[in-house]
């Protein structure tokens, strides 16, 4: 997680949130008092029982009731409460959002889908975009505000489904701090503390700490150990001018979780017709009529070899000034984030999981860092034109990104494209051998050992061990990106029950991409573009009442190739090798559009929020393979759904945060696949295009429906009980056919239909969690949580092919609070 500066900035960025409410859960231990002078309350509402901190948010041009656009508002008192500890927890409890698998660039950091969509380019913190691959943390976090649908108005670049945007904890004017130790089972380890200290009447400094340690409940060998620290300094609190600092440092070590492989391949599923292969857990049979259990604890990577150490830092500066009824703002940041990785991918890219129950240790590697400088300037207020009144914002915003990337190694052997390979059997066939086992290359389906005595060799044929070392530097791949943007926002109120929402904004975004060469190269070349990006939305909302309103609106989203700059799934990737070259004039903008129609509630004195949305987004100029087997952007997806959200107090003392989303995600169009032709006489060895598998299919990483509910009841005054609900349908990771094509000696072509359809994914699951709450006095608060409460094994992400990723089970710790 990264650190930044002024209380929720980008809280509803002009179109942002037909909905959103922070939920009446516990409130801090120790409350500002009623005449709190703080300014970052100068614009407080009251919302389900408890102020919403509203502060002069430049793209903030209307309250979050007046805005036509989805939004939840999770609450550090939720995040607490259910005993999240990293973003991906905490976006757990909230429905819609699924979680993709991955390997390349982020393989094990957020990859939150909302809507269907990737958004692990669409994270941003105080409303500065976050890019980088990251697990990031929750100790500094204040709120996090889900976005739904096309918002790169709001954000720029990316944004297709939606933004999640994390809102830190900064200073306040007043004296207060807390710390908190955790200890539960998996020898689960944690210490919190956050400190708050007034200065004067007009500077405070607030500094927020982490400690955390811990194995993995129902995993093998699995650890995660992180710390991080994030102090902050504001002057000028109460005055028209106003200066924050802050810094943001997170370390991690961990050993990465590499999941379970799926059973079956296209080749090796048994059966014809449709068929849906999940991964082997449980009781199994192999083709070869092997016959044993697989536990949810088994962990096919390699304890001497695996591991993911990450940082990050993060410098913010941010100045404000009003005007009378003008603020000017200006925000710069300063990123460093790093990764670096061996993980074991369990592989079933042969067949050997069904066919002989070996999974190959597949060692996926890298090195990186991105860094970023970000500056952006606002200015916003408002004016009357008549008897018109217009909320409005305008700003700019300048940014230096890039990205380098390596792979680990072993010096001194090169393949025949002169590129090193780590020794694991890549280069063996089959992949599973005699020969591969006895050098813990492959691992049986049944009783892997990650304790395995794996040694790294010159090659995959070498006695010689070799040290693991970094590739160098000609081999290492960079991406550079520059940004300039321009963007306004209006919210115009027509009459007091008609307020029209407007805003766009324009993006000049270049990337360049160095490619890596192999180790024997002597030279290197570079590939560079530039587009130019126009975003604009627009919505109507109408209010029957002063507590409830209907809204209709329209918005779109751009996403240029190169937009995560290798720190992620590229779907629109810029060429790598002079071969592809060709490639770079051709690409395409991918374009998203949304259109929204909702309503919203706020119910019992605005302490219990309601919120109905029902959408259709659609995405155009996806990249495919054509009919003529070339780089096309013909590809589309089209996903429809309906939202339902509830937040607030349902009677005194009651508490609920949730709600149900449901989608239907088409693939529309997914191009076209080669088949390859075999020579058959005087007709030469060819391929054919064929429609692809996924034409028509799921999106992946998707889920139909979703359900959450976390609550909270208070038995007495010093009592508490909580518990949560979470459902999530099955979610496909990917599709392949077995469609074959002959030729004639005459060379015509026949395409034979598929006998079978495979389906990889993972099943639907009901998790359930609980808590308890009491408080000694007001100053001390003990609790506890159970997560996973019954223990079940389920699947969390699931990956296009090879595995999917399990949850742990059941975690139980205790909490002690001290507040002062």
């Amino acid at each position: 997680m990264s650190h930044a500066v002024r209380k929720p900035a980008y809280l509803a960025l002009s179109c942002v949130g037909a909905f959103a409410s922070f939920p009446a859960f516990a409130n801090d231990v120790a409350p500002p008092p009623a005449n709190d002078e703080d300014p970052d309350r100068k614009a407080d509402i009251i919302v389900n029982g408890i102020h919403e901190r509203r502060p002069a948010d430049p793209k903030l041009v209307a309250p979050i009731v007046d805005t036509p656009k989805s939004i939840v508002v999770l609450d550090k008192s939720v995040i607490e409460q259910t005993g999240s500890t990293t973003l991906q927890d905490a976006l757990r409890t909230v429905p819609g959002i699924t979680f993709g698998a991955a390997e390349g660039g982020n393989p094990i950091g957020d990859r939150p889908f909302i809507r269907g969509f990737d958004s692990q380019g669409s994270i941003y913190v105080d409303g500065v975009r976050d890019l980088a691959s990251q697990t990031r943390e929750v100790f500094a976090i204040d709120s996090v505000q889900i976005v739904r649908g096309s918002d790169s108005t709001l954000g720029g670049r990316g944004s297709a489904g939606g933004t999640i945007n994390i809102l830190t904890k900064l200073p306040q004017a007043r004296t207060f701090g807390s710390i908190a130790g955790s200890y539960g089972n998996a020898d689960y380890k944690r210490i919190v503390g956050d400190l708050n200290l007034k200065l004067s009447d007009t500077a405070a400094f607030r500094i927020e700490g982490l400690w955390h340690d811990q194995d993995v409940a129902g995993r093998d060998a699995i650890y995660q150990r992180r710390w991080g620290v994030a102090p902050s300094f504001t002057i000028g609190l109460g005055t028209p001018t106003r200066l924050t600092v802050g810094y943001y440092r997170l370390e991690s070590h961990e050993l990465p979780d590499s999941g379970i492989p799926y059973l079956y391949t296209i080749a090796n599923a048994p059966g014809t017709g449709a068929i849906r292969t999940e991964p082997a857990l449980g009781q199994i049979t192999t083709a070869n009529g092997q016959t044993g259990y697989v536990a949810r604890s088994t962990f096919y990577g390699l304890a001497s070899r695996d591991f993911r150490d990450s940082t990050t830092d993060q410098a913010t500066v941010r100045v404000e000034h009003d005007f009378g009824g003008v603020t000017l703002r200006n925000t710069a940041r300063f990123s460093h984030d790093s990764q670096a990785y061996i993980y074991t991918l369990p592989d079933d890219s042969t067949g050997n999981v069904y066919g002989s129950g070996q999974v190959w240790r597949r060692s996926n590697t890298r090195y990186s860092y991105a860094e970023s400088i970000i500056d952006q300037l606002d200015l916003s207020g408002s004016f009357n034109t008549g008897t018109i009144k217009h909320d409005f914002a305008v700003g700019a915003e300048v940014s230096w990104e890039k990205a380098r990337r390596g792979t680990y190694v072993t010096r001194g052997y090169l393949n025949s494209s002169g590129v090193e390979i780590l020794s694991n059997g890549s280069t063996i066939s089959p992949r599973c051998n005699t020969a591969t086992v006895a050098r813990y290359y492959c691992a049986s389906i049944f009783s892997a050992n990650p304790n395995d005595p794996w040694v790294n060799y010159a090659s995959d044929t070498s006695s010689t061990a070799s040290p693991i070392v970094r590739s160098l530097p000609l081999e290492e791949t960079q991406n550079d990106a520059e940004t300039q943007a321009l963007y306004g926002f209006d919210s115009i109120t027509l009459l007091p029950s008609l307020i029209l929402n407007v805003g766009a904004r324009y993006d000049r975004f270049t990337s360049r991409i160095t490619p890596g060469q192999a180790a024997n190269a002597t030279t290197s070349f570079r590939f560079s573009r530039t587009d130019e990006l126009f975003n604009w939305q627009a919505g109507l909302v109408f209010k029957p009442t002063k507590e409830t309103s209907l809204y209709a609106s329209y918005a779109t989203a751009a996403t240029p190739p190169n937009s995560l700059l290798g720190e992620g799934r590229e779907d629109n990737a810029l060429p790598t090798t002079s071969a592809t070259a060709n490639v770079l004039d051709s690409l395409k903008v991918q374009k998203t559009k949304s259109y929204e129609v909702g309503a919203k509630a706020s119910l019992f004195g605005e302490k219990l929020a309601l919120g109905l949305a029902v959408f259709q987004t659609d995405i155009a100029n996806a990249r495919v393979t054509d009919a003529n087997n070339n780089i096309a952007y013909l590809g589309s997806t089209r996903i429809r759904g309906v939202e339902l959200t509830a937040s607030g107090t349902v009677l005194p003392g009651w508490t609920v945060f949730g709600g149900y989303t449901f989608l239907d995600a088409k693939i529309v169009d997914g191009g076209y696949t080669a088949l390859t032709v075999a020579a058959n006489g005087a007709a030469k060895a060819t391929t054919v295009q064929v429609p692809s598998v996924n034409t028509g299919k799921d999106v992946p990483q998707t889920a139909r429906n979703s359900f959450t509910l976390s609550t909270n009841v208070e038995l007495t005054k010093r009592f508490s009980l909580g518990g949560g609900a979470y459902y999530m349908d099955k979610q496909n990771g990917g599709y392949a056919d077995n469609r074959t094509a002959t030729q004639t000696s005459a060379g015509v072509i026949t395409v034979n239909p598929a006998t079978k359809i495979l389906t990889r994914g993972i099943p639907s699951y009901w998790r359930f969690d609980a808590q308890a709450r009491f408080k000694l006095n007001d100053r001390l608060e003990l609790s506890v949580n159970a997560q996973n409460l019954t223990d079940k094994v389920y699947f969390t992400q699931t990956y296009t092919s090879h595995y999917a990723s399990i949850a742990p089970g059941r975690t139980v710790f205790g909490t002690v609070k001290v507040a002062f």
